[in-house]
């Protein structure tokens, strides 16, 4: 049956000069019936009007209302004529068939209306015709048979339209359900990218940053203060032992793609580990003063971590860029969220054609996805200041919507 499918749809005209040909066959080779009305058409009408009635069966396809207006002319001259339904009555049904395949279901019904008047007509002509018949007009069961099948194929013409709608528009939703995975699976693959970069800037940034100051300091005091130089030289020594312990548990975590920072293998750093990170910055020569606002508490690890990064990526930068100006570390617990401010009294920026913009973009990144705000810029009196906003769900009074909210800090 797909096979013949197949050829059907390759070779359409095909198909159905062979249908109708097969019908017109038919009518011609069927002997008619002994109780037909009157004398029954000659054999020349039978080879004329049945040519018309299954001759446009070859163009049902391209033109199917021309088609069946064609058809039932010839169905219904061959009627009046007195010739009997018989196997050319498969050429109106076809036509009907294919009306109702092409159109909608009230041009559908409208067409079977329209052939089943045109062919009950012409055979009651042929009843009324014929005076001995005249009694049998309104009781005749062919008259029935006729609106029946015309029914018929109307019915069927539709349900086969519906069928193949309903499998287009499956087949539709399945096209766009695969497309909708495929870019699903391209967002998550570039997401997964962004937060490999934004994992290993983090980790590598401030460590390397603090080997290379201290690097510089034991170059330049190898010389005249060797215990100055050693003292320096275990800074670089604890920072790269540092570095390979987070790179080990951020490429861990990396190796996991299902797992949540809750299940990581080891514990992701959060504002419990300040103290390390500022003991690491005043040994690189940064004086950081920080204040806390608000009574601490527990906060989700993501949070948590966001905190964590921000305030090391910032200092990183003061560090780097500000000049040996000392920073100042803000941090208050709001009801509901967690406020973050790093500012410096340096140049006010890194130097021109220093930086890549990456730690403010990842600093950024980790405000949003916690559904916080950041901002960062020069601050009019001079230095440098990043603000960050970042939402605690977990302690709101109710669902806290994934917003940009204004970004005052509100510090006392």
């Amino acid at each position: 049956m797909t096979e013949v499918r197949r050829v059907a749809g390759c070779h359409p005209f095909l198909w159905d000069g062979l249908l109708a040909a097969t019908v017109y066959a038919l009518a011609l080779w069927v002997p008619p019936e002994p109780h037909d009305v009157g004398p029954g058409p000659s054999t020349w009408q039978v080879v004329v009007f049945g040519a018309l009635a299954a001759g446009p069966l070859t163009v049902r396809r391209r033109w199917p209302t021309a088609a069946l207006a064609c058809t039932l002319a010839g169905m219904a001259c061959y009627l009046v004529l007195g010739g009997r339904q018989g196997p050319l009555m498969l050429a109106p049904m076809v036509a009907v068939y294919t009306v109702a395949l092409k159109s909608s279901r009230r041009t559908t019904v409208a067409a079977a209306v329209v052939a089943e008047l045109a062919l009950v007509l012409g055979k009651l002509v042929a009843f009324v015709r014929d005076v001995r018949a005249h009694e049998l007009v309104m009781f005749d069961p062919r008259l029935v048979s006729i609106v029946a099948e015309i029914a018929l194929a109307a019915a069927v013409g539709d349900a086969v339209r519906n069928r193949r709608a309903y499998v287009a528009a499956v087949e539709e939703r399945a096209r766009r359900a695969e497309r909708t995975r495929e870019e699903e699976a391209e967002r998550r693959v570039i997401e997964e990218r962004l937060r490999i970069a934004r994992e290993l800037h983090d980790v590598l940034a401030h460590h390397v940053a603090l080997i290379n100051v201290q690097a510089e300091v034991a170059v330049y005091v190898m010389d005249t203060d060797p215990g100055q130089a050693r003292e320096a030289l275990s800074h670089v020594r604890r920072a790269g032992q540092a570095v390979l312990e987070e790179l080990g548990a951020t490429v861990s975590l990396l190796r996991r793609p299902n797992a949540q920072l809750e299940s990581a293998p080891e514990p992701a750093p959060g504002l419990d580990r300040l103290p390390g990170l500022l003991e690491a910055f005043a040994a690189g020569g940064l004086t950081v003063d920080q204040r806390v606002v608000g009574e601490r508490r527990e906060l989700p690890a993501t949070v948590d971590l966001a905190a964590y990064r921000i305030v090391q990526e910032a200092l990183t930068n003061v560090h780097k860029h500000g000049g040996g100006a000392p920073a100042t570390l803000r941090i208050a617990y709001a009801p509901g969220e967690l406020r973050v401010e790093i500012t410096d009294s340096g140049p006010g920026g890194s130097p021109p054609g220093e930086g890549t913009g990456h730690g403010l973009l990842g600093m950024r990144e980790r405000a949003h996805s916690v559904g916080g705000t950041f901002e960062a810029g020069p601050r009019p009196e001079g230095g440098f200041r990043v603000r960050a906003v970042l939402l605690s769900a977990d302690h709101s009074p109710g669902p806290v919507p994934l917003v940009a909210r204004a970004c005052g800090m509100g510090f006392s």
